[in-house]
């Protein structure tokens, strides 16, 4: 869908026109972004742009001007500047509509359980959350049908615990809380950097390092709203950091291990792909093509063959610790690489031992 073709109010989630007058009535909030204390000046149209997925300038732009962006609760023109810590919301003058979660009998894998939070292994293929495109046969429609007896929980709550995600393709560990207080001491492990998350995933190349670094603000792509990309000036975009160690080598593609010191959406996909290793398969991000390698025939049906047997991105969430929100625990949780990539990875080291 081009930006011409996208209304605001679509994510503001109601009917009501930017041109009614808002001071007549209470305003609701629909949208809050609180800036980092980092935050460098900024025009707010930019901000929000890089913020709001699939909108264009122009209708944030004309948010602005009916009134429904204010920052520290005073409205302002799409020109303001965005300073550090700045607390901006968009309002409506009508309730935000809540999403229907619908309970649905989609079986889960649950690693861990208790009374304030749960340890999911998630498939590839399985939605996280409803939204655009995917209101049911979410992971959020199963939790609301598996703890549909549970005491206290918000049906209508459209993340349902979720203190965070990995893409609908990439397999592995999530984590949901239970109750409120729980959802605010895990969020703020996820917010203060205190988690321990490591993936797994196979990217094209031979990467030239064991071990390394990657740093670059993340923010979505101007010309592609569905892509994210990296800043590397800082100017646009959150701050993000991948730690990443090689595993193994096959020549063409390469096997490695990434720790998140930040999460940020699609980062270690974006991030490897910044280094020259997209990750193999990931057709979002230009990994479905054959990167590396040799113009034979059958090499080339060798790595078609490899992308139907993982028809994804080969990336997995691997592990997930945190500090239990009740007891103060130290909890960690491994999961096993999925049949599809471990299948991969042992046609890649058969074709490297015949080389």
């Amino acid at each position: 869908m081009a930006d011409s073709d996208i209304d605001i109010r679509d994510f503001m989630e109601d009917d009501e026109d930017f041109s009614s007058d808002l001071d007549k009535g209470q305003k609701y909030e629909h949208f809050r972004f609180v800036a980092d204390k980092g935050q460098g000046l900024l025009r707010i149209d930019k901000f929000l742009f890089d913020r709001i997925e699939g909108i264009s300038r122009n209708r944030i732009q004309q948010a602005a001007d009916a009134g429904c962006i204010l920052v520290n609760d005073v409205a302002v023109k799409s020109s303001y500047k965005v300073k550090p810590e700045d607390v901006i919301s968009i309002v409506m003058d009508t309730p935000r509509r809540e999403l229907e979660i619908v309970p649905e009998d989609i079986p889960l894998r649950v690693v861990y359980e208790d009374d304030d939070l749960l340890v999911i292994d998630k498939p590839a293929g399985l939605v996280v959350h409803p939204g655009h495109g995917n209101y049911t046969g979410t992971l959020v429609n199963a939790l609301a049908y598996y703890l549909r007896y549970e005491e206290g929980i918000e049906m209508d709550d459209s993340r349902l615990g979720l203190v965070h995600r990995i893409d609908k393709d990439t397999s592995g560990l999530l984590l949901v809380a239970k109750t409120p207080e729980a959802k605010t001491d895990l969020s703020a492990q996820f917010y203060k950097k205190t988690t321990k998350r490591q993936y797994v995933a196979l990217v094209w190349g031979n990467v030239e390092n064991d071990e390394g670094r990657i740093e670059g603000n993340l923010g979505r792509d101007p010309k592609d709203r569905m892509l994210m990309r990296v800043f590397p000036d800082g100017e646009q975009g959150k701050p993000a950091v991948t730690h990443y160690k090689v595993l193994e080598r096959f020549g063409y593609v390469t096997l490695v291990q990434c720790r998140l010191e930040t999460g940020r959406t699609h980062q270690i996909r974006v991030h490897l792909k910044y280094i020259g290793h997209p990750l193999f398969n990931d057709e979002r991000y230009g990994g479905n093509e054959i990167l590396r390698g040799t113009h034979f025939a059958k090499y080339k049906q060798f790595v078609y063959n490899c992308f139907a047997i993982c028809p994804r991105q080969c990336l997995h969430a691997e592990t997930l610790g945190f500090v239990h929100p009740r007891t103060r625990e130290e909890l960690f949780f491994a999961s096993p690489l999925p049949a599809d990539m471990q299948a991969v990875i042992d046609k890649w080291r058969g074709y490297t031992a015949m080389r």
